[in-house]
C-alpha cells in the first residue's frame, strides 16, 4: 500500500507543475499588475518603475516562474506583495477557517443526504422517493451565493439567531452555522442522487435477495448489508466535491465575511497579489491530491477486495 502511495504522489507531482504554470501565466494575462493595484493609475513613471524593480515584475516570465519555483522547492511561497508577510504564515493564520467550514459541511450534507438517500432507495417510486429527488434537483440548482444571502435575511436580519458574518474569533463557532448550512445543503443534494443510486445497485445484487431469504430482518438486510456496500461510490464522490467545496468556500466566506482562505484568495485576485495567488492555489492544489489519495486507499479498509500493488 505505501509503495501505491508514493507512486500516486510522485504521480500529482506533474500535475501540480502544470497547474503552477497555468495559474502563472493566466495571473500575468489578466489585466492589472500589482504596481496599479498599490500605487493607483496617477502615480508617475519613475514612481511605477522603481516599485516594479523592487518586486522584480521587470525580469522575463520564464524568469520570474523559476525563481518562484526554486523557492516553493525550499517550501518558500514567498511573500505577500500586498500584507508584507510570509504567504505561508497568511495560509497557516486562514486555513483553520476553512478547513472547520468545509468539514462541518461534508458532516451536514451527510447528515441530511445519506438517510434521505437510503429511504428513497428503499421506498423507490413511493411519495418519500419524488420528495427525496425534488430535493435534490432543486437543491444542486440552487447558487451557493443566493443560498448564502437568504439564510441572511432570514436568520440574521429577520430572526437574528446568528451574526450575518464575521469570524470565529468574534463571534465564536456559532459564525460557522450559517455558511456551513449554505456550503453544504449545496453539496446535500448530491449525497442523494449518489446514494439512493448505490442503494438501488446493491438492493438488485443476489446476495441481498439470499440474506432476504435466510430471513433477516429488514433493518439488518438494508442497513448492514445494503448500506455497507454502498459506501465505496459513496466515500468516491466525498473525495471528488472536496476541491468543489474549497471552490465553493470563496463565495461562501465572501457573502459571510469569513476570514479563510477563500477570502484571502478574493483579496489577493483584487490585489493582483502574485505569490499569494499561487501560493493559495497550490496549497489548495496539493490537498485535493491527498484527499483523493486518501479515498483511494479508504477503498482497502471498506472493501477487502481492493489490493495495492
Amino acid at each position: 500500500m505505501w509503495s501505491y502511495a508514493a507512486r500516486r504522489i510522485l504521480l500529482g507531482v506533474p500535475v501540480l507543475f502544470g497547474l503552477s504554470i497555468l495559474v502563472f501565466l493566466l495571473i500575468h494575462l489578466a489585466p492589472g499588475d500589482p504596481v496599479t493595484s498599490q500605487l493607483g493609475i496617477h502615480a508617475t513613471a519613475e514612481t511605477a518603475a522603481r516599485l516594479r524593480n523592487s518586486l522584480g515584475l521587470n525580469a522575463p516570465l520564464p524568469v520570474q516562474y523559476a525563481l518562484w519555483l526554486n523557492r516553493v522547492v525550499r517550501l518558500d511561497l514567498g511573500t505577500s506583495l500586498y500584507a508584507h508577510a510570509p504567504v505561508t504564515e497568511l495560509i497557516a493564520q486562514r486555513f483553520p477557517t476553512t478547513l472547520a467550514l468545509t468539514v462541518a459541511s461534508i458532516l451536514l450534507s451527510l447528515v441530511i443526504g445519506v438517510p434521505l438517500g437510503v429511504v428513497s432507495a428503499i421506498r423507490r417510486d413511493e411519495i418519500i422517493d419524488n420528495v427525496g429527488r425534488l430535493f435534490s434537483i432543486i437543491d444542486v440548482s440552487i447558487p451557493v451565493f443566493w443560498l448564502g444571502f437568504l439564510l441572511i435575511l432570514a436568520f440574521a436580519i429577520g430572526i437574528p439567531a446568528f451574526p450575518p458574518g464575521g469570524s470565529v474569533s468574534e463571534y465564536g463557532p456559532i459564525a460557522l452555522v450559517l455558511p456551513s448550512v449554505a456550503l453544504g445543503a449545496s453539496f446535500a443534494g448530491v449525497v442523494v442522487r449518489f446514494t439512493r443510486a448505490a442503494m438501488l445497485e446493491v438492493l438488485g445484487e443476489d446476495y441481498i435477495r439470499t440474506a432476504q431469504a435466510k430471513g433477516l430482518s429488514t433493518f439488518a438486510v438494508n442497513y448492514r448489508h445494503a448500506l455497507g456496500n454502498s459506501l465505496i461510490p459513496l466515500v468516491t464522490v466525498v473525495g471528488l466535491q472536496v476541491g468543489v467545496l474549497l471552490s465553493g468556500a470563496v463565495l461562501t466566506e465572501t457573502v459571510f465575511s469569513l476570514p479563510g482562505l477563500g477570502l484571502l484568495m478574493v483579496g489577493a485576485v483584487a490585489a493582483r497579489d502574485y505569490p499569494m495567488i499561487l501560493g493559495t492555489v497550490l496549497f489548495v492544489a496539493v490537498l485535493v491530491v491527498l484527499v483523493n489519495l486518501a479515498v483511494d486507499l479508504l477503498y482497502g479498509v471498506l472493501d477487502p477486495r481492493v489490493r495495492y500493488e
